[in-house]
C-alpha cells in the first residue's frame, strides 16, 4: 500500500476522503496523490422556434469557469490539509510519506483508468441528495480499475484497521478482496471473520478462512449471526460494529448490480449506509 489514490470532490465527504486516506498513508508510509477530476467543455446548445440550433457560449463559459473553481478550491483544501498534518506536498525520492495533487481534465468515470497503477483508490461513500461523492466514480474504480478501493464514511474516522471485520460470503469476489486486503489484516490487532446466515453462496465456511488467516499470524475468530429479520447489509454492518470492529472488509456486487438496483441487497445497503470505511473490490 505505497500508493494511494484520493478522488477528490467538493462537497460532502472530503474531509473523510482526505481523512482516511491520511490515515492509511501513515499506516504504510506511503504516497498520497489527490486527485480531482475536471469535466470537459459540455456540450450546451440552444434550439430557437425554428428549429435553429446554435451553441451557448456564455453557458459554456459559465460551466468551464465553475468547473477551474471548484478544481481550484480541491486543490486548496487538499494541500492545507496536508500542510496542517506535516505531510510533504511532493513525492520524495526515496519515497515515504508524501502527497501531491492532480487535475484532470476528464468525467468522474475516468477514476478507474487513472487508479489502476495505485496500490489503494479512495472514495467517498455516495450520500443521499447529494451529487457527490459521485456513485459513478466509486463504480468506475470498482469495476475498471482492477485495485482495492477504501470507501470513506460521510464522518471523518479518528483511526481505523485494529480490529477488521470480514464479511464473509464465501465468494470469488469477497476472496479477492480479501487477498487484496491482507496488508491490512496482517497489521490488526484483531480480526474478526463474519458470517450472516442465509448471506452466502456455495463455498468455504467462515471457519475455514480464519483457519487460514491465522496461518499468516493472525489473531482471527470466526462468528455466525442470524439476520433475525434484518436486510443482510443492515446485519452486516450492525454485526460488525457489535463486535468493535472499525474496517469493514467486503467484495462487491456478489449478486449482480442490475439486480441489486432493482431489487437491493448487501452491497447496495453497505455503500448507502456504512458509517466505518469499507475496503472493497469486486
Amino acid at each position: 500500500m505505497k500508493t494511494i489514490l484520493a478522488h477528490l470532490e467538493m462537497g460532502p465527504g472530503l474531509d473523510s476522503v482526505l481523512r482516511c486516506a491520511l490515515l492509511a498513508a501513515r499506516r504504510f508510509d506511503s504516497f498520497i496523490e489527490g486527485l480531482h477530476l475536471r469535466p470537459g467543455q459540455p456540450d450546451v446548445i440552444a434550439a430557437g422556434a425554428d428549429g435553429f440550433v446554435a451553441a451557448a457560449p456564455d453557458l459554456v463559459a459559465g460551466f468551464e469557469r465553475e468547473a477551474r473553481e471548484r478544481a481550484e478550491r480541491a486543490r486548496e483544501v487538499f494541500e492545507r490539509f496536508m500542510a496542517a498534518e506535516g505531510v510533504p506536498t511532493a513525492e520524495g525520492p526515496a519515497g515515504g510519506l508524501s502527497a501531491r495533487m492532480r487535475i484532470e481534465q476528464a468525467s468522474q468515470v475516468a477514476l478507474g483508468s487513472v487508479g489502476r497503477v495505485f496500490d489503494l483508490i479512495v472514495v467517498g461513500r455516495p450520500v443521499r441528495d447529494s451529487v457527490t461523492p459521485s456513485m459513478a466514480a466509486l463504480e468506475a474504480a470498482l469495476f475498471e480499475a482492477g485495485r482495492l478501493l477504501l470507501v470513506a464514511p460521510p464522518t471523518p474516522p479518528g483511526a481505523f484497521g485494529e480490529h477488521v471485520v470480514v464479511a464473509w460470503n464465501q465468494s470469488t469476489e469477497t476472496a479477492r478482496t480479501v487477498a487484496f486486503s491482507m496488508p491490512f489484516l496482517q497489521r490488526a490487532k484483531r480480526v474478526t471473520v463474519l458470517t450472516v446466515t442465509g448471506a452466502t453462496v456455495p463455498g468455504p465456511s467462515g471457519a475455514e478462512l480464519a483457519a487460514n488467516l491465522r496461518r499468516h499470524g493472525l489473531d482471527c475468530t470466526a462468528i455466525e449471526r442470524d439476520p433475525a429479520g434484518r436486510s443482510h447489509g443492515q446485519a452486516m454492518l450492525e454485526e460488525a460494529a457489535a463486535v468493535g470492529g472499525d474496517l469493514l472488509v467486503k467484495g462487491a456486487y456478489t449478486q449482480s448490480r442490475l439486480r441489486q438496483m432493482i431489487f437491493g441487497g448487501a452491497t447496495s445497503h453497505i455503500l448507502a449506509s456504512a458509517e466505518m470505511p469499507v475496503l472493497m473490490a469486486h
